[in-house]
């Protein structure tokens, strides 16, 4: 019988080891090199700035603020089926990036996304392949970080509030999510 408490003591003090490594674990922005959508990372921020500049607000978005969606995108943990409310769209392409981190010198692939006015630089417009130089703070290490231009689709660009469906806290201002990566809810 004390043989089966001590065994059972083990079993559980193992469990809550493994839980407190897995679940409470924040990856910051690609601890490898796999792909930013694959691996869902998480903002180093939960709330982002609402304040935009460089970009004009869209005319005739879609989806206009205030907008009740759902999304499809799957950028982040918990976003993919989250309920979001549309706060604005912007005029500008999105631009999908690798960039080598300057926190952690390790390689994000395709990060979706960054606008116009977050790449270092006067260009109107890039196209893929282009290396560039970022301004956008999205994630720990981005800033100032060297990319490469993988990505280009059609705007507007979206910012959103959401509510995590994995029961994090309500992200908000989240820069950016494309036309095609939300639904009417």
């Amino acid at each position: 019988m004390k043989k089966l408490v001590l065994y059972v003591c083990a079993v559980v003090a193992m469990l809550f080891l493994v839980a407190g490594c897995s679940s409470n674990s924040t990856q910051k922005e690609g601890s490898s090199t796999h792909s930013h959508s694959s691996e869902k990372t998480e903002m180093h921020e939960h709330t982002g700035s609402k304040k935009v500049h460089g970009l004009k607000k869209a005319e005739q978005p879609k989806y206009k603020a205030g907008t009740k969606v759902k999304l499809t995108a799957d950028h982040m943990k918990g976003m993919k089926d989250a309920n979001a409310t549309i706060v604005n769209a912007y005029d500008s392409k999105l631009y999908a990036v690798d960039y080598k981190s300057t926190s952690d010198k390790k390689m994000v692939k395709d990060h979706k996304w960054v606008t116009i006015n977050e790449i270092k630089g006067n260009r109107k417009e890039y196209k893929k392949g282009d290396k560039v130089t970022l301004k956008a703070d999205h994630m720990a290490g981005m800033k100032n970080s060297s990319a490469t231009i993988v990505e280009i689709q059609k705007g507007p660009a979206y910012m959103v509030n959401y509510q995590p469906t994995n029961g994090g806290k309500q992200v908000t201002n989240h820069k950016w999510v494309a036309e095609d990566e939300i639904e009417k809810r």
